[in-house]
């Protein structure tokens, strides 16, 4: 069974973009378990959710007709951007790892181009 929903899994087809979301989901899991208490079910939960939110919103996208892609894609970049506040904020209140944030930033910029790209792509057509 395990080994069928693994095989599905890999199947299934994925953007770039939805992908490199996925990987930065990832990273804040591992921020947010590595971080004190307090902030853990504050801002690195919220985090968590914002990343969820824009995922959601890119997945949409994907599936939905031509006409309202770009809506899904509005919403999926206001996520992001939240989501490099919140960055931010741990790294100003000095609340885990300097570097992992940048590197996790560093994704984020290039999910901000891709995005980028979509948007173009569906308005030039």
């Amino acid at each position: 069974m395990v080994q069928q929903f693994r095989s599905f899994i890999s199947n299934m087809e994925t953007l770039p973009i939805i992908n490199s979301t996925y990987e930065v989901y990832k990273i804040a899991v591992d921020i947010n378990s590595h971080t004190e208490k307090r902030w853990r079910y504050s801002l690195g939960a919220s985090l968590e959710n914002t990343i969820l939110d824009c995922l959601s919103e890119l997945i949409m996208a994907k599936n939905a007709p031509k006409p309202i892609k770009a809506g899904y894609l509005i919403k999926a970049g206001a996520h992001l951007e939240i989501t490099t506040l919140k960055l931010r904020l741990l790294l100003e209140l000095k609340i885990t790892n300097e570097t992992r944030i940048f590197q996790t930033q560093a994704k984020i910029r290039e999910i901000g181009r891709m995005l980028g790209g979509w948007l173009k792509s569906l308005q030039n057509t």
